[in-house]
């Protein structure tokens, strides 16, 4: 009778380890489609869902997908497919509020006083910033008119007179990015940055980095005009670094509220 007992005992206790080394066997690569994309919705658009389209075709197609993404291709790649658009300001008018969108490398993207009035990240689709270039033609005010909190990454702005960035209003993210105003006689007509917003009335607001409107520059190139930044409203230049490189000056400052000194 004991002899059955622990025979009895030990079956549970196999089948226990069993089903814990198959627990344990299961991958990420095991998981469907659907699911892997949701973990996917919760990386950064750059560099973590970049990075993830870097490791298999698989992941690829999912990280690329236009339900995370959307794509402008204005070589009418994939024009037919949902979520891509021939131009930067179809996708900005069809994007919702928290959208990414993804422009291709290469091509020739216009971008002239585009206002942008929601939240968006626009991430350039090459390896490098000059691989995607987004020219504004001369007579625009600008290229990008920013109207809330947005992050650009990764891109090439090219203004033959006026400014690149026009911020109005919110958190404007310039990340890796080359910002270039052409040489001409009305250089100082030209600025890459341009600010006009106010600081904020809400005393706790303008605490919150994140909550208070101004602009934070991060490793970018800035080339040409009469400076790197213009501001009309009440935000200020401060925080700036500047690295030397044999080719290019990669600059990090922000633009925002004065902290008074106590």
């Amino acid at each position: 009778m004991e002899i059955r007992k622990r025979s009895k005992n030990r079956t549970p206790a196999s089948s226990s380890s069993s089903s814990s080394s198959s627990t344990t066997n299961t991958t990420v690569n095991s998981l469907d489609d659907g699911c892997l994309m949701h973990i996917f919705s919760f990386l950064s658009p750059i560099p973590d869902r970049y990075n993830t389209a870097l490791v298999c075709n698989r992941w690829r197609y999912l990280a690329c997908h236009p339900r995370l993404w959307l794509r402008v291709e204005p070589s009418g790649k994939g024009s037919g497919d949902t979520g891509v658009f021939p131009s930067l300001e179809g996708a900005i008018s069809a994007a919702r509020p928290g959208d990414t969108i993804l422009i291709a490398a290469g091509g020739n993207h216009v971008a002239c006083n585009i206002q942008i009035k929601k939240p968006l990240c626009l991430v350039g689709g090459g390896d490098h910033p000059d691989d995607t270039v987004l020219t504004c033609s001369r007579g625009s005010e600008s290229a990008l008119e920013f109207l809330s909190t947005c992050k650009v990454v990764n891109l090439t702005v090219r203004a033959e007179l006026g400014c690149c960035f026009l911020h109005r209003s919110g958190r404007l993210i310039i990340e890796g990015c080359v910002l270039q105003c052409e040489d001409n006689p009305l250089d100082f007509l030209s600025y890459p940055i341009m600010s006009t917003a106010k600081s904020s009335c809400d005393a706790f607001a303008s605490t919150l980095k994140g909550s208070a409107d101004g602009v934070t520059v991060a490793r970018t190139r800035i080339e040409g005009g009469a400076k790197a930044v213009w501001t009309s409203g009440s935000l200020v230049l401060q925080s700036v670094r500047a690295i030397y490189s044999r080719r290019a000056i990669f600059f990090w400052f922000e633009v925002g509220e004065m902290v008074p000194t106590p």
